[in-house]
């Protein structure tokens, strides 16, 4: 069998994004070809170990990517045939081959390293002693001396090449563990806790357990066994690292999700293993890390992560407790401190210094919670993180992206950071739900991403996310994370072109800048148009006045640095209107504008990504549409009218947040408002009807005619009458004529008959009777009171006024001021909740006091919103086959839009707090117990020993009551005793 036959091809393209349900698919179809069956049955039957190797290699590429369907089919498999017991003993018999292999070939390894060095040494005029890091004493191996040294590392003068020698190939016994280990790391991939248990326990008349026998294989192959536990340098070289970093890989993923009984298994075994694991990160693994230490960090790393997974989601000090056994709180920090400041000793590569660091620190943390050594160890020099400070302003450190702070060459003001202090920046934690209600705390690392959240993000989401029905705001805040990471990639790829970047970092900047030079054309409008005719001019000497004043006050305000600039652009304005005019300035002043508003644009679009977004997001985008339709105001007032400029003044209703609710008032209950109105309208309606029918006389109002407009045509027309009807009489009546002009033009030129078609009646009403305080009334015909419908026009206007005037008007008033001291009380009320309330779980700030933790403490450092922003990004940036438990059970539960993991009307420092007492009760209660339990042994096997002894003694008598019986009968006892009664014993 080839190697290439059962190996996938991937996806070509970029490595990092392959196409997982393509392999996915490929997978499932070779699974129900019967893939998975054939390469049990190969491993179960074959005695070639090519075969077995080939075998080995198909089932890892139908794990690959951690297939579930795959995984539940082996499963299925092995419980269904029985064939478990077999195939487990095969990789049993496996591991055993390779342990024996490597026991018998170890010593050889560590004899021929200690020749050589002595060789090597004693070439050099030299002594023969290897140092050993952190020896304290002589060490023998294989009769060599081995004596510490200071300052020095193993084999200090043996170049890397010469190191490479000494390392011996491992044999196909050694080789084959690889895969073995990898396919069995695969099958518990994604937290399968089915295969994970399976693994320990098959439930056969013979289990096998796999994990104790991989910890033992880890034992062995770092020399733990030969006692030689501190020489981690002479076990581990260049041939073996990868095999013993795919052991703590399966380790871990035993553990993971989490699977107790396997982190119980492992921690309380006979071997040396978490010892092992230990010294791993503690020490320098020499001579490796001289020439390979990309490999030691990949080795450190990969301890770390199986320490944190020992102990994930343990609410016991057990595991803590086992690890800080043989580890040295002091140690620990200096080797996350070393790791901070070899970053820019090493080159370039795929594992940095500063991660791995990180990775340490992460588990310090979760350790000091069992160490008040090791916690006051990690306090900061410094002062430690605020909650609601900008990730951006923690991390930015030089104006660089985190990926480079961790992976490229610091400069030397980051290496003078503390590197405990800078740890604790890209250091968070939250608190979370677990299905069955249990509480845990999650340390984890902040991703690099998380730097370019923007701090005006920050503002909007922390001041209007609303609450939910059962006054949580988790559900809002949730909703918006999507669009927040999809900010923060946006402006990571923002980063990549300067230009942009520049301009959109000054976004607020560009908006002042429109405002101010919108007021200032808009005065110039107001004092000086119309400008051609001369009229509102300024005298040119109050002009020069005028700047030299203003010209002081800009420079005093630049000393004090308060309201400096503003004097000094007035001032410049005024000499520009003394030089150039009016006109021109205003043309200057508005290109300055049309130019400061189309960077605005651009700062807009790129601080939101809106190009990208397409062009339906873009139409939908009211804020993008604001500004479009800004830019083409100011066009029209640049070239078609300057009074178009008038309209930009409307931006401080977008500026100012009162002016915006002042608006809200109106439109948030503009529904009520235009059904009141409506009702209004029918009222006038109906009132316009009742004036036209009745009262249409009344309606006479005094107009005040234009000059150009007197009554010209009526003049002519009255005057053409009266002079016809005297021409037909033969009367001379020139002068008639002027005397009846001159009454009509006295009694009709102010006054109109406004009532003559029902329209003009519904106008008339609308106009004058909603405009006067009294209604209608007001404006009509002041009637007799000797008049017939005098009493129904006192009726009509009183109606008009009670109904109309006072009831609707008010009405509509009304509405909008309640609207009005609604949003303000609701501000109020929205401030004195995040002033007062946990953003997270809604707790009150009265619940903390006399609590160990105050409330302050708790939203920033327990609570904290963008601490639990920060992990929806880990977990939708991260590999899922690299999550730990906690992160599964969060990607699970966000897959589903299920909120139930974030901590609602509960914190664990207030459940600590008040369990205090219980817990007490119940450790000593068990204390108690255990104490009884040892009582009751002892008595028992007292008990047990007395009767043993009373048995004993029942025989004892039995055989001497016999004797005396036998004596009896014979005549040998005395004659007392021969003629008396006797008693044989009975028992």
């Amino acid at each position: 069998m080839k190697h290439d036959v059962c190996m996938i091809r991937w996806p070509t393209g970029v490595e990092q994004e392959r196409d997982w349900a393509a392999v996915a698919a490929v997978q499932c179809r070779l699974d129900r070809e019967g893939g998975t069956k054939l390469f049990t049955d190969l491993v179960m039957s074959t005695k070639n170990d090519k075969i077995f190797q080939e075998s080995i290699q198909l089932a890892i590429c139908l794990l690959e990517g951690g297939n579930t369907e795959i995984q539940n089919s082996f499963y299925k498999l092995m419980m269904g045939d029985n064939k478990s017991e077999k195939f487990f003993k095969v990789l049993h018999d496996r591991m055993k081959e390779a342990q024996t292999d490597i026991k018998a070939t170890v010593s050889v390894n560590v004899g021929e390293m200690t020749h050589k060095a002595n060789e090597k040494e004693l070439e050099n005029g030299g002594s023969s002693s290897l140092v050993l890091p952190g020896s304290g004493h002589p060490l023998l191996v294989q009769g060599t001396s081995i004596a510490p040294a200071t300052g020095t590392s193993a084999l200090p003068a043996q170049p890397a090449v010469e190191q490479r020698e000494v390392d011996t190939e491992m044999g196909p016994a050694v080789t084959i563990m690889k895969p073995i280990l990898r396919f069995l790391q695969l099958l518990c991939e994604n937290h399968n806790q089915d295969l994970q248990n399976f693994l320990r326990c098959q439930n056969n008349k013979t289990n096998y357990n796999l994990v104790c026998e991989t910890l033992q294989f880890l034992d062995i192959m770092c020399g733990s066994t030969t006692g030689g536990l501190g020489l981690l340098g002479l076990y581990i070289n260049e041939s073996n690292v990868h095999l013993i970093t795919q052991t703590l890989e399966t380790l871990t993923e035993y553990c993971q999700g989490p699977c107790q009984e396997n982190q119980t298994c492992i921690v309380t075994h006979e071997s040396n293993g978490i010892d092992i694991i230990t010294a791993l990160i503690l020490n320098d693994i020499s001579p490796l890390c001289r020439y390979q230490m990309e490999m030691v960090l990949q080795l450190k790393d990969n301890a770390s992560k199986l320490l944190l997974a020992l102990m994930e989601s343990r609410h016991d000090s057990e595991n803590a407790e086992r690890i800080l056994f043989n580890l040295r709180p002091r140690e620990l920090v200096e080797v996350i401190k070393k790791a901070y400041q070899q970053e820019s000793e090493c080159e370039e590569g795929e594992v940095s210094p500063r991660e791995v660091g990180h990775n340490i620190y992460i588990l310090a943390q979760q350790l000091a919670r069992h160490n008040k050594v090791l916690q006051n160890l990690l306090k900061a020099t410094k002062k430690s993180k605020e909650g609601d400070e900008g990730i951006s302003s923690m991390l930015n450190l030089n104006n660089r992206p985190l990926s480079q702070m961790l992976k490229s060459s610091a400069p030397a003001a980051v290496v003078e950071q503390d590197p405990l202090e800078y740890y604790d920046q890209l250091t968070a934690q939250i608190e979370i739900v677990r299905e069955d209600r249990s509480m845990e705390q999650i340390v984890f690392p902040v991703h690099p991403i998380c730097e370019f959240l923007t701090e005006e993000s920050k503002f909007r989401v922390f001041n209007t996310t609303e609450q939910d029905e059962q006054g949580s705001k988790v559900t809002h805040f949730f909703e918006q994370t999507s669009f927040l990471h999809g900010e923060m990639e946006w402006q990571k790829k923002l980063r990549s072109m300067p230009v942009l970047y520049w301009f959109s970092r000054r976004m607020t900047l560009w908006g002042t800048i429109s405002f101010n030079l919108a007021v200032f054309i808009n005065l110039i409008i107001a004092f000086f148009y119309p400008y051609n005719s001369g009229q509102g001019a300024i005298d040119d000497s109050l002009l020069l006045m005028l700047f030299w004043i203003l010209t002081g006050l800009s420079v005093l305000g630049l000393f004090s640095q308060r309201y400096g600039l503003q004097p000094l652009t007035i001032a410049l304005i005024l000499r520009s209107i003394y030089h150039l005019g009016i006109g021109n300035t205003l043309i200057l002043l508005g290109s300055l504008n049309l130019i400061n508003k189309v960077v605005f644009v651009v700062s807009f679009v790129g601080n939101n990504g809106t190009f990208i977004m397409g062009y339906r997001a873009m139409v939908m985008d009211v804020e993008f549409l604001y500004h479009l339709a800004y830019v083409l105001t100011s066009t029209l007032g640049l070239f078609v009218h300057e009074l178009f400029y008038s309209i930009l003044l409307f931006d401080l209703i977008y500026r100012e947040e009162t002016l915006f609710n002042v608006i809200k008032s109106v439109t948030r209950n503009g529904r009520s408002i235009l059904l009141t109105a409506l009702l209004a309208l029918i009222l006038v309606y109906l009132f316009s009807i009742v004036g036209f029918l009745c009262l249409k006389e009344d309606f006479i109002m005094e107009v005040d005619l234009l000059p150009q407009i007197a009554a010209a045509p009526s003049q002519s027309e009255a005057s053409q009458d009266f002079l016809d009807s005297c021409l037909a009489d033969g009367v001379n009546c020139t002068a008639e004529s002027d005397a009846v002009s001159g009454t009509e033009e006295d009694d009709d030129a102010n006054t109109e008959r406004a009532c003559d078609t029902l329209l003009m009646c519904i106008v008339t009403v609308l106009n004058h009777g909603l405009r006067n305080g009294g209604g209608v009334g007001d404006v009509l015909r002041k009637p007799s009171k000797n008049e017939p419908l005098f009493p129904a026009r006192v009726v009509y206007d009183l109606l008009f006024y009670f109904i109309v005037i006072i009831i609707v008007l008010n009405l509509i008033f009304g509405v909008i001021i309640d609207t009005f001291a609604d949003l303000r009380s609701e501000k109020q009320k929205k401030e004195e909740i995040l002033k007062t309330t946990c953003f997270i779980c809604g707790l009150e700030r009265d619940k903390f006091d006399n609590k160990t933790v105050s409330f302050e403490e708790h939203i920033k450092l327990e609570h904290n919103i963008w601490n639990y922003l920060y992990f929806i990004v880990l977990v939708r940036e991260k590999n899922k086959t690299d999550y730990t438990g906690p992160e599964s059970y969060v990607a699970h539960m966000i897959k589903d839009n299920n909120l139930d993991w974030f901590p609602r009307m509960q914190a664990m420092s207030l459940v600590v707090t008040d369990g205090d007492g219980e817990q007490n009760e119940m450790r000593m209660l068990q204390d108690k117990l255990a104490s009884t339990m040892k009582v009751v042994t002892t008595l028992t096997t007292q008990l047990t020993e007395l009767k043993e002894q009373m048995t004993e003694q029942r025989k004892r008598r039995q055989r001497m009551g016999f004797v005396d019986v036998q004596a009896g009968a014979s005549g040998a006892l005395p004659p007392s005793a021969a003629g008396g009664n006797h008693q044989i014993y009975k028992p």
